[in-house]
Order: C-alpha cells, then sequence, then structure tokens
C-alpha cells in the first residue's frame, strides 16, 4: 500500500495503461451490476415495505428504502463485483506475470512494476467503483419505486416525500467514498496476492482464490467501521 502510494506521483503517469484497464473493468462489470442492482432494490423494498406495513409506517418506506440503498447497498454490491470480477482478473494478471519471470525482467531493465502496472489498475478500479455505485443507486432506487408502488399499494407522492423529507447530501457522499474506498482495497489486495504467486498455474489460482476472498472479508469490515463513523459524525436529518 505504501509502495502504491510512493508510485502514485511518481511521473510519467501511464495514461495508456489506466484507460485500458478502466475500459477492461467496464466491460466486465457494467452488465452484472445491472442486473445485480435490481434485484437489491426489489428486495430491500419488499422486505422495508413490509415491515414498516405492520407498524402502520408505510409512508416511510420510500425514504427507509433509498437510504439503505445509497449508504448501504449500493456501496457493497459494486464492491462485490469489482472484487470479483475486476479483483479477480488482476489477480491473475499479475499471477501469470509473475510465473513468467516477466515482473522481475521488468525490475532488471530498470522499470519499476508497482509504478508502472499497480498504480494504473488501483485507481482504475477506484474510479470505476465510483460510477458503478451510482448506476447501482439510481437501479436500485427505481426498482424499489417500482416494487414499491404496484406491488405494496404504496402511492408515488408518499414515496418521493418521504425520502425528500430524511435523505441529506452526505449520504450520497458516503456511498461514494464507500466504493472509492472499496475499488481501492479490491485493486491493492489483488495486486499484492497477484504479484506473490508462487508454485506455478495452480499457485495463481490459489493466489485468484485468496484475493477474492481476503477482500470481501475486508470490505465488509471497512464498511462496518465506515457506517459506524459516519452515524456519529453526521446527524440524522429529522422530519
Amino acid at each position: 500500500m505504501l509502495d502504491v502510494g510512493v508510485a502514485l506521483f511518481k511521473r510519467p503517469f501511464q495514461l495508456r495503461e489506466f484507460l485500458q484497464q478502466a475500459w477492461f473493468i467496464v466491460t466486465v462489470t457494467i452488465v452484472p451490476t445491472a442486473l445485480v442492482s435490481i434485484p437489491f432494490g426489489a428486495v430491500i423494498a419488499l422486505q422495508i415495505g413490509g415491515l414498516l406495513k405492520q407498524f402502520g409506517a408505510q409512508s416511510f418506506s420510500g425514504s427507509a428504502s433509498v437510504l439503505a440503498v445509497v449508504r448501504e447497498a449500493g456501496p457493497i454490491a459494486t464492491a462485490l463485483l469489482i472484487a470479483g470480477a475486476a479483483g479477480s482478473a488482476i489477480a491473475a494478471d499479475f499471477g501469470a506475470r509473475k510465473i513468467r519471470e516477466e515482473l522481475d525482467a521488468m525490475m532488471v531493465l530498470g522499470i519499476d512494476p508497482i509504478q508502472r502496472l499497480v498504480v494504473p489498475r488501483v485507481l482504475a478500479c477506484m474510479m470505476i467503483a465510483v460510477f458503478l455505485n451510482g448506476l447501482v443507486t439510481i437501479v436500485g432506487v427505481a426498482g424499489g419505486y417500482v416494487f414499491n408502488v404496484v406491488l405494496q399499494g404504496g402511492t408515488p407522492g408518499a414515496y418521493i416525500a418521504s425520502f425528500t423529507a430524511l435523505a441529506q447530501l452526505p449520504d450520497m457522499y458516503q456511498g461514494m467514498i464507500k466504493a472509492l474506498i472499496f475499488g481501492f482495497i479490491a485493486a491493492i489486495v489483488a495486486a499484492y496476492k497477484g504479484m506473490n504467486a508462487k508454485g506455478g498455474p495452480k499457485g495463481v489460482g490459489d493466489a485468484v482464490n485468496e484475493a477474492v476472498v481476503i477482500t470481501f472479508v475486508l470490505l465488509f469490515i471497512v464498511n462496518f467501521f465506515i457506517s459506524a463513523l459516519y452515524l456519529q459524525l453526521v446527524p440524522p436529518k429529522g422530519m
């Protein structure tokens, strides 16, 4: 992590590699993200709407559903897809380079693999994670709206009014910051495990599996602490 932070300010910046990796991450994550975000919003809307209906507070289902998607579901869904699709690809790429001794050859030639290969991938993961989080949020909120209004008998006015009454801009900022951090973690873990792969092709496969599992665990731990800190620093908006 420290090596990446130092290499981030080295020049020249590998713009071409950054753009290629960003496009690759988009191609492997955009469709799964769009497909996953619909059931995410729908399940949250159905569960929260049914629970609030039991308490006679169905008019607040809009705010509860949207805030759940914006604060938690959007960043988490984005992180899982980034780690599962992009992270595994990064780990496999670096693992293959490692067992072919390409990384050692680069260092012999005086080329820093971290500055040349890792930094562009880390920045690409961070940037695409923020955009995917926006996509998940939009699609999830729209899906929650449809399911709440169509299936649960809610009114469009109450759904929108409750959301605007309780939501605030820091909620959106928190989701974006989470996505940024999650993208960073996924890329760092994948690059580290790939660059330290050993044992031939089997070692590459093990590195990919380890990268995905470790990333998932770290994401949920970091998500808990960010959410707890946010709730302590940002007071909830009253009616």
